[in-house]
Formats: C-alpha cells, structure tokens, sequence
C-alpha cells in the first residue's frame, strides 16, 4: 500500500536536482542533444514547466510513500480540455521491481478522475524498455513516435 504526498519545498529541491542530472543524461543518450548543452537545456526546460517550484498552477507533484518511507515521486500536469499529463515518475532504486510504479500509476488515475481529468498522456524515451512495459501493461497506448538514423 503507497500514498501520494504533495511534495515539500525540501522533498521537491532534491527531486529537480536529480530529474535535471537524469533529463540531461537521456536526452544525450537519446541523441537529442550534446552533452555540454544537455545540463543548461534540461534546467532551461525544468524552469519553464514549473517556475513556482512545486507549487506552480495545474501541477501536482507527489513524493510516493509506503509505509512512512519516500519510494519514489510522481508528477501529474492538469492541461486543457480535461487533459493530464505524466511528466515523471521515479522509483526510488532499492525499490523498484516491487509494484510501486505499478500502484502510484494507478493512483494517481484515481487522483486525475477526481479533478476531472478524462485523459493521460506521457513520454517515455525509447531506450527505456521496462517503463515501456509497465505503461503498456496499465493500459497507455502509442500515439506519435519519433523516428531518427544516425549517419
């Protein structure tokens, strides 16, 4: 059994330090963007989506727990027409494989339904093939995909 907590100011510090350091490192991995640029791209992109830290407008972000301890985070976006969008989930990794992204996926559905959200999307970079798998598995579809050759 998980909860969601609306994150603190220290809890939601720690997470944009390490989101940006993880954002930064997928995207090169991704090659979408070169290393010296990816850290100033990925904090660029952070301050643009959430310039009041996490208390800006239309943005949730959870610290996820089980029994007292922090497991992991997950952040859900409010967008128009009845829309939601996952921007990150992280799973703590003396955690994972335990069914905790599995749960905080499926409660933070429960939180969207009730504010009225009626659709979720999110991204999740191609390399990354066990959050392929549990999206899959909880139902999310493929709706766009992004092909490129290196040459």
């Amino acid at each position: 059994m998980i909860t969601l907590d609306l994150m603190n100011s220290i809890e939601f510090q720690e997470y944009l330090n390490s989101a940006i350091h993880s954002y930064a490192k997928s995207n090169v991995q991704s090659g979408n963007w070169n290393e010296q640029e990816s850290i100033r791209k990925a904090t660029e992109q952070y301050a643009n989506l959430l310039p009041d830290g996490e208390k800006t407008i239309d943005n949730k972000l959870f610290t996820i727990r089980s029994e007292g301890q922090e497991v992991g985070m997950i952040w859900l976006a409010l967008k128009p027409n009845n829309r939601g969008f996952i921007y990150d989930i992280k799973i703590k990794e003396d955690y994972q494989g335990q069914g905790f992204g599995k749960q905080a996926m499926e409660d933070i559905e429960k939180v969207a339904r009730e504010i009225g959200i009626k659709s979720i999307g999110l991204h999740v970079f191609a390399h990354n093939q066990i959050a392929r798998g549990l999206y899959e598995k909880i139902g999310y579809k493929e709706t766009s995909i992004v092909m490129a050759k290196k040459l």
